[in-house]
């Protein structure tokens, strides 16, 4: 299973066609610096995603990339000034293909009129995980010492004698009973 440390990242870029693979290249390495290695090439499709779309529409070409792992969900965020760059409309192909590759994203605008997009990738449970047969538990059985010191008289002794009041009456079954009423 992945660690449960939680993990952040980030990078200011000032986006051109060279900086993509670049940056690709650097996030991938945090992440396989964090052991999420399987993780990467996603994360990396998306940025690069992200990354051209914003040197294609962005007159600022100034944006920040952020990274956050809290141990089950790795989140990627890229938030930019430009007033200019629509998500709605600039951005429509490049974040219906994020939304295909990833668990969750989104879009929002902050308190300075900059945006922020971000998605997720969960980490699946399992993955290169190689599977470890475990040792059987003991059962209750095998955990008990017997009792081997009493002699096997004493375990079967006769039983007490029955009550003949309450005799009679536990042999008649109880529908008897009631219907005697």
């Amino acid at each position: 299973m992945k660690t449960a440390v939680p993990c952040y990242y980030h990078i200011d870029v000032e986006v051109s066609p060279e900086r993509v693979g670049q940056v690709s290249r650097i996030l991938a390495a945090h992440l396989r610096y964090w052991d999420l290695e399987n993780l990467a090439v996603p994360v990396c499709h998306g940025a690069e995603l992200l990354l051209r779309a914003i040197d294609q529409h962005a007159t600022d070409k100034h944006t920040s990339i952020e990274l956050w792992w809290n141990g089950q969900h790795l989140i990627t965020a890229f938030g930019d000034d430009d007033p200019d760059l629509r998500p709605d409309q600039d951005l429509r192909a490049c974040l219906a293909d994020i939304a295909a590759m990833s668990d969750g994203w989104g879009c929002c605008a902050s308190d300075s009129g900059s945006k922020i997009i971000w998605f997720s990738q969960r980490a699946r449970a399992g993955q290169r995980v190689p599977l470890v047969p475990l040792a059987p538990a003991p059962t209750l059985r095998q955990g008990l010492p017997l009792p081997r010191a009493l002699p096997t008289a004493l375990l079967a002794a006769p039983a007490a004698p029955v009550d003949d009041t309450l005799g009679a009456a536990a042999a008649v079954p109880c529908a008897v009973l009631e219907g005697s009423r």
